[in-house]
């Protein structure tokens, strides 16, 4: 039997950087606070808190003084930059650069919306650490779509501008936009006061195609990804979609001897979220089998 690793599996550039940039600083001092999971893969979390990384939440950041705290590659609002600040807190940026420059777009869009009487509007998933750091960028007054239906819910009659959630489903901004042309036609109300971005990162918008080969080409597809990741679900569920035989672990323990009976190659892939290491564990793991 035959198993292959995807090569365009695993960190996208923006978490490798904070990873790294973490690892740096535990190597020089062994400790380091993260604001949130630095990574939604709890095997890659487990190993960085045994080299001195702390996860902390809103309530425990206000209550620290004079420490260091990593900015993970999701980004943060501006109220978490005033707030370390007051508290003397040395952050260490690691927000993705594709987020950072997303994040100034969506509040210049704001000041320029404000001044038209217009709206932001921004997909994506609500709570998601990505889309916290956006809609603060708008004094949270932003609007959120989820799931195509709530197109119905914003007002079309003023100037709109929209913008997608890095790791959004290339697919669903697709149906958006064209639910918002089909409401402005319906309307006859004139596409000028729409506009429209297509800010999915490349890294994650090129995996669905890379993946149709990858997919077809083994017999059992075991896909790696961290139970909270929204990248790793989506991306698990296209592989499901092209092959039946795919199947969604999160640690090698979770493997079954069965997946793999009549199987003649095998495919490991994973998430934007899920380190190298581990499907490399998973590869060993199944190779054992």
């Amino acid at each position: 039997m035959t198993i292959e690793i995807d090569p365009y599996a695993g960190f996208c550039f923006g978490v490798e950087k904070a990873v790294q940039k973490a690892e740096l600083e535990l190597n020089d001092s062994g400790n380091l606070f993260c604001f949130g999971e630095i990574v939604h893969n709890q095997e890659e979390i487990d190993r960085l808190e045994k080299l001195g990384l702390k996860t902390i939440e809103s309530s425990e950041f206000e209550k620290l003084d004079n420490k260091k705290v990593l900015i993970r590659a999701h980004g943060e609002p501006p109220e978490t930059y005033e707030t370390a600040k007051s508290k003397n807190i040395r952050l260490i940026e690691a927000t993705c650069p594709i987020v950072l420059k997303l994040q100034q777009r969506v509040g210049k869009a704001w000041q320029e919306m404000k001044d038209e009487r217009g709206s932001v509007i921004i997909a994506g998933k609500k709570n998601h650490p990505e889309i916290i750091s956006l809609l603060g960028q708008t004094e949270n007054k932003a609007q959120l779509i989820e799931k195509l239906e709530d197109v119905t819910d914003i007002d079309i009659s003023r100037p709109i501008t929209l913008f997608t959630q890095t790791t959004l489903s290339t697919n669903l901004y697709h149906k958006i936009v064209e639910e918002f042309i089909r409401r402005y036609d319906s309307e006859g109300i004139s596409l000028n006061n729409f506009k429209h971005y297509n800010t999915i990162c490349g890294q994650v918008s090129n995996r669905f195609p890379k993946l149709n080969e990858f997919c077809k080409n083994h017999d059992v597809i075991v896909f790696v990804s961290g139970k909270n990741s929204s990248n790793g679900k989506a991306l698990f569920e296209y592989c499901k979609s092209l092959n039946q035989s795919t199947y969604f672990i999160s640690s090698p323990e979770e493997l079954d001897l069965l997946w793999f009976e009549k199987a003649k190659s095998v495919g490991i892939s994973g998430a934007t979220s899920t380190p190298q290491w581990l499907m490399e564990q998973v590869a060993q793991r199944i190779d054992t089998i």
